[in-house]
């Protein structure tokens, strides 16, 4: 009887609050690591140009040529996309670029389907806000043009 007592003297001195103490706040619960969506402000569209460093230029380089670090494990060729205007009659095709960027490559566009859908990447990042997708692919298109061989 007396080392339950014992037991319960001490248990009540660890754990019981003392008088006049008040309790520790309460952390809040650990938050999830972030998604993409979270790495910008929900109305902000990245520049074209940030956002060609950040998903292109692995394929196509950093002067979208198509010389890229990871250019030696894609089946086809990345691109050389300055000279898009060039090949298509002097005029940016810029219906067809938003295709690409908006619903993939195919077959006949970009040679192989080796290039992400980014269309899709950006309605999850952007939690299906479909003027935050269009406003991407303008910016995107929009430093591909200003890159175009004169």
């Amino acid at each position: 009887m007396r080392n339950a007592l014992l037991v319960a003297t001490m248990f009540l001195a660890v754990f019981a609050p003392s008088a006049g103490a008040r309790p520790a706040p309460r952390t809040p619960p650990a938050t999830p690591a972030t998604t993409p969506q979270d790495q910008f402000p929900p109305d902000f569209v990245p520049t074209g140009k940030a956002m060609f460093k950040q998903y292109c230029a692995a394929c196509h380089g950093m002067d979208a040529k198509g010389h890229g670090p990871a250019r030696a494990a894609l089946k086809v060729p990345a691109a050389d996309l300055t000279t898009l205007a060039k090949r298509h009659g002097g005029e940016f095709p810029v219906d067809m670029v938003t295709n690409v960027l908006r619903f993939g490559p195919g077959v006949a566009a970009h040679g192989s389907s080796d290039m992400p859908t980014w269309g899709g990447i950006f309605q999850y990042m952007d939690n299906y806000n479909q003027a935050a997708v269009q406003k991407r692919i303008k910016n995107l298109c929009d430093y591909l043009i200003s890159l175009q061989e004169k």
